[in-house]
């Protein structure tokens, strides 16, 4: 059952810190509900994390014991994801290229079918849909994969997005629908007045004011100040190299998404291959490194030989906002006002519709639904971990 946030007052305007995927999500449903809406990002809108992901809708391929609330919580955004996708398009005439192929993960070797088998062992336990497939099935479907293959674990309603194209008609979409967004305008803090949050001070220390706020900064969402250290959500940047080579579009050397050791490997519809992505606790350090790239290339290369003839089209660095649990902060602050919205890691983009749509009810109806309700930023609080 959903419940009301406490202390609720119906904003009827709201300012968004952020303007990746999450921010403009979470802009576009609240100004079609006829809020006013500003975003404030210190770079360009979705020039993050948004633009470094790889676009990927993994729900189930990804799973991971001890993430079963998040496994539920990526069902229910996959299952979002094409009607958003062709919303979008209705409103914007912007195709974000949803595919829906599949996700392959592959094993090269017997050790990597024995790690691959127990790993789907507990997935199918969560009822996903995945089947094995052996070499011969593999090859047909991926033929340039390397010559040693074991098989593969296949995943129908895993599916891709071209996340850069996704930026843009988000962009598009909540800008028709009325929001104002700002770029390179660093919001500084939170204001605090009355005890509820009543709208930001920008890098110049200008005071803008709104009913509601919503932090959707990504990796930068702990630097916002305002709100006491102790209540700021306990997010911080991993560090990610990736890499696009180009294919020929009419000749692609793969074309479902393909997991292997060490490395996925994304096909885009314009013959772009991406390769991703390295974790790294470096901080906010944008620097692509010769070990890297050279991690990525050599994975891609065991896998799929033939990407060594592939010229390099662009490499990037990013930054993932990670929580203490990896999984996203979604909903109401201990601060009256101010909700959260961050911590995605790498589901940013799969999250994008759930977030979107839930983060716009709590902030218009002061309902927290049920789906979002495990991912509240109090479970990090000494009381909730310990009951």
């Amino acid at each position: 059952m959903s419940e009301q946030t406490p202390h609720f007052i119906a904003p009827k305007n709201v300012i968004i810190i952020g303007a990746g995927v999450v921010g403009l999500g979470i802009a576009w449903r609240l100004a079609q509900r006829g809020v006013e809406v500003t975003v404030f990002d210190k770079g360009g809108a979705g020039a993050g994390a948004s633009h470094a992901a790889a676009g990927m809708l993994a729900a189930c391929v990804e799973a991971e014991p001890g993430e079963e609330a998040l496994v539920a919580l990526g069902r229910t955004s996959q299952a979002q994801w094409p009607d958003f996708a062709t919303e979008l398009e209705r409103v914007t005439g912007i195709s974000v290229d949803l595919r829906r192929e599949g996700i392959l993960m592959v094993a090269l070797t017997a050790d990597d079918q024995a790690r691959l088998h127990h790993h789907l062992e507990f997935q199918r336990g969560l009822g996903l849909p995945l089947e094995w497939i052996g070499a011969a099935e593999l090859r047909r479907r991926e033929p340039h994969l390397g010559s040693t293959l074991a098989g593969a674990i296949y995943s129908p309603q895993d599916h891709q997005v071209d996340n850069r194209k996704l930026v843009t008609a988000l962009r598009s979409a909540a800008e028709e629908a009325g929001a104002t967004i700002h770029e390179y305008q660093s919001v500084r803090g939170i204001v605090i007045a009355g005890e509820r949050a009543r709208g930001v001070t920008l890098a110049d220390r200008t005071e803008v004011l709104a009913d509601a706020v919503v932090l959707a900064a990504g990796a930068w969402s702990r630097t916002i100040e305002g709100v006491a250290p102790a209540l700021r959500p306990p997010v911080r940047p991993l560090k990610g190299q990736a890499i696009a080579l180009q294919m020929d579009p009419a000749a692609p050397l793969i074309r479902h998404v393909c997991w292997a050791p060490g490395v996925y490997m994304v096909p885009r519809n314009d013959g772009r291959l991406i390769l991703g992505a390295t974790v790294e606790e470096k901080g906010f350090d944008p620097n692509l490194t010769a070990g890297g790239v050279l991690a990525l290339l050599e994975a891609a290369w065991r896998a799929v030989p033939a990407v060594e003839e592939l010229p390099i089209a662009e490499m990037w660095v990013g930054h993932r906002p990670g929580s203490r649990d990896d999984a996203p902060i979604l909903g109401p602050s201990a601060v009256p006002g101010l909700i959260y919205a961050t911590g995605h890691h790498r589901n940013g983009i799969l999250l994008a519709p759930v977030t979107a749509n839930f983060i716009a009810s709590a902030v218009v109806d002061g309902i927290v639904a049920p789906a979002i309700a495990p991912f509240g930023v109090d479970r990090f609080t000494p009381a909730q971990a310990a009951e």
